[in-house]
Parts: structure tokens; sequence; C-alpha cells
């Protein structure tokens, strides 16, 4: 047995990819965010980035849902398609946001890698489903206790609902089961370390995303 069989597949992709992780976490834009160095309007423009990603993640879950490699992964109260449609509605006080919105370049290439590996690798959809939903759950959550802070919505209301998994009771044991189910995915090694790159560069094309709304707005 190898070092890499012998070791956890959750702990292979958490540590391979904390580099990445870490850059995503560190980015301007977010240290902008989350230090009240920029308004509300930039928490908008986040959370609309993040609807064009979560309908490219979720729009494919159906057709994913018996596969053996992703379909452990699909969990309905994973979904944050309506939380976002909600905390936009709630963002553009009612207005038509839909009509207008578009995604920014960095925006549009994280969407399409997303249905382009659900269509053809889904392993490569399961490297992106980990990386959005697991960091959801756990940083995601100082998120939304610093936008409730600093742009005043109610706890765990309208405005950050995106952050609130109304479905999972308990978030840890949620994690723990999660990463169960990478240490049982049915992938050789090789494939296993496909999924980490894959990781890696969804990583590298959240951190695009940030750079392309740190420029806007600067």
């Amino acid at each position: 047995m190898t070092v890499l069989e012998a070791t956890p597949f959750s702990t292979l992709i958490r540590d391979a990819s904390h580099q990445q992780h870490t850059e995503a976490e560190n980015s301007a834009f977010m240290g902008d965010l989350l230090g009240g160095r920029l308004g509300v309007g930039a928490f908008r423009s986040y959370t609309e980035q993040l609807w064009f990603v979560y309908r490219a993640l979720e729009g494919v879950a159906d057709r994913l849902a018996d596969d053996p490699v992703a379909g452990p992964f699909i969990r309905p109260e994973l979904f944050r398609t309506t939380a976002l449609e909600r905390d936009l509605d709630h963002l553009h006080d009612g207005g038509d946001w839909r009509a207008a919105l578009r995604p920014l370049p960095a925006t549009e290439a994280y969407a399409a890698r997303v249905m382009e590996v659900a269509r053809d690798w889904p392993g490569g959809y399961v490297a992106h489903h980990y990386t959005r939903y697991l960091g959801d759950l756990s940083g995601g959550q100082i998120i939304r206790s610093t936008a409730e802070r600093r742009y005043g919505f109610a706890r765990k209301g309208d405005g950050v609902r995106f952050y609130v998994f109304e479905g999972i009771a308990n978030p840890a044991a949620f994690k723990r089961e999660y990463r169960s189910l990478l240490d049982a995915l049915p992938a050789p090694e090789p494939e296993r370390l496909r999924i980490v790159d894959e990781c890696k560069r969804a990583f590298a094309l959240n951190t695009a995303v940030f750079m392309d709304l740190e420029n806007a707005a600067a």
C-alpha cells in the first residue's frame, strides 16, 4: 500500500489544496469586504456572482443523482440557488435583477468549467462540489456573521440566507458524513489525484472571481 492509498481521501484533498484555499481566503477583495472597507454594494456584487456559479453547480444535479461517483454528494439540503435568489430580491429591493445581471469574465469561466466537468467527468464535479459546499458550511459562516454586523442584516435573515442551511441541523456531523463519502469515493489512486488537481483549479477559479470583484469595486 502506498502512502497515498493509506491516507484518507478527505485528508489528502484538504491538505493538497491548502495553499490554493488560503490564497482564496486571503484575497484582497475578501479582506476588504470582511474588513469593512467596502460597502454593501460590494457584498451584493459578490452574491450576484455566486448565483451564476450555483446555478451551474445545481442545474446538473438531477442528471448526476444516479451516478456512482457524484450521486452520493447530491443532497438537496445543500442547494443554495433558492436562498441566493431570496437574498438578491432583498439586496435589490425587490427589483427585476435577473434581467440586468451579467457574470464577470472570471465567473463565466468558473461556471463554464463546472458545467464542462459535469458533462464528462463526475469526479471533477465532486471536486467543485466539495470546494463550494464545505466552504459554505465552514468559512461561509464567518462571512455571514460579519455581513450581519457590518451591513445590518437580520441574523440568518434576508441578505444572508445563502449561508443558512436550514435543512442541516448539525453542520459538524454533516461535514463528518461528507468526508466519509469522500473517503469511500469509488476511484483509483490516479483518478483521486486528478480530482485533487481539479479541486486546486476550483480554488483558483474562485480567486479569479475575487480579483474581478476587486477590480470592479475599485
